[in-house]
């Protein structure tokens, strides 16, 4: 009887510490949102909509679970990375704690300039290799190098800048053309008709009336999606970084845009690690490798010929099934 007095003594402490944090942290957010918004209605009116929104979106989310990324611990060479290669060593992830390990013991090596399809059913957990690689969600377990260095140590900002996202949905803001391929004006009008060029956009945006400065409508509504998101590949070619993550790009543009989009993987990212969390299996059968998830773990990682002739293989079934159902 006097051990459960204590248990609950200490257990009824417990609770009350956390509900006195989580009061603080609500004020605390409440009065950053407050003074955002104050400051977005009250600020000058030149101040981009876009911008706008994203403060007060995020000034709400300002304890969102995500990696420290402390950034004091990690030896990190200059120029880094310069080949692009990734190990995972007994990687495990969850979104939050206690929920189910959404990735569990990845080991896994892949070469530098390596084009790796992913590939699995709903749920697998090849998209959250994403979340891994971008540290959005700290890990469990295990540790991911990049080119030796474990990206644990690195500041969020460092690591994030060295790596080039291509979404499925591709966003754009209102501005310019060029304000959505060069929002902090590094880069020169060459080195963007360049990207464009590669991107099979310059045509396009040639035809506009102000080409570059052209305007860019609310979510890109002046551009298709396809469109849309050749620009946003133009985006990655312009960043020119080691390593780029395509999280089922193509899967909701046309079969043309599709080609135009696999073209430019084999020729303007070449030297640089491509991962492609492939929505239709068809693109990715040009891949070095093909990764392929089953409830968060490494089911098969081969060549793509060597793994079509394993008639067992889950890779295989997966190719048997998209001839009849769109594969997620």
């Amino acid at each position: 009887m006097e051990q459960s007095d204590t248990h609950t003594k200490y257990l009824l402490y417990y609770y009350c510490g956390t509900k006195w944090l989580s009061l603080r942290l609500d004020l605390f957010t409440a009065l950053i949102g407050l003074v955002v918004a104050l400051c977005t209605a009250l600020g000058p009116t030149t101040q981009s909509v876009a911008f706008a929104g994203m403060a007060l979106k995020y000034s709400v989310q300002v304890f969102a679970s995500e990696a420290s990324g402390k950034g004091e611990d990690a030896d990190i060479p200059g120029g880094w990375p310069q080949q692009g290669a990734i190990t995972f060593q007994e990687y495990g992830m969850r979104y939050r704690e206690n929920t189910p390990i959404v990735l569990n013991g990845l080991n896994l090596k892949i070469a530098p300039g390596e084009k790796i399809g992913i590939v699995g059913r709903t749920g697998s957990g090849k998209s959250s290799l994403a979340v891994a690689l971008f540290q959005l969600v700290g890990p469990a377990k295990g540790t991911i190098l990049i080119d030796n260095v474990n990206t644990s140590l690195i500041g969020l900002e460092d690591l994030r800048s060295k790596l080039s996202v291509i979404p499925q949905d591709p966003v754009l803001f209102m501005g310019t053309v060029r304000y959505n391929l060069d929002p902090f004006n590094i880069y020169s009008d060459e080195e963007i008709w360049q990207a464009l060029v590669k991107s099979y956009m310059k045509e396009t945006i040639s035809k506009l009336p102000e080409k570059l400065e052209a305007a860019v409508g609310e979510n890109g509504e002046n551009f298709s999606v396809g469109e849309r998101q050749l620009i946003c590949m133009a985006r990655a070619l312009l960043r020119n970084t080691k390593i780029i993550i395509m999280d089922e790009a193509t899967a909701s543009i046309d079969y043309e845009t599709d080609a135009l989009i696999q073209h430019t993987i084999r020729e303007a990212f070449l030297g640089c690690t491509v991962l492609i969390i492939a929505h239709r299996i068809s693109t990715v059968l040009d891949c070095d490798r093909i990764l392929v998830m089953e409830s968060g773990k490494v089911a098969e990682f081969d060549r793509p010929e060597a793994l079509v002739q394993q008639p067992d293989s889950l890779f295989v079934s997966l190719l048997e099934a998209a001839n009849t159902v769109k594969i997620d």
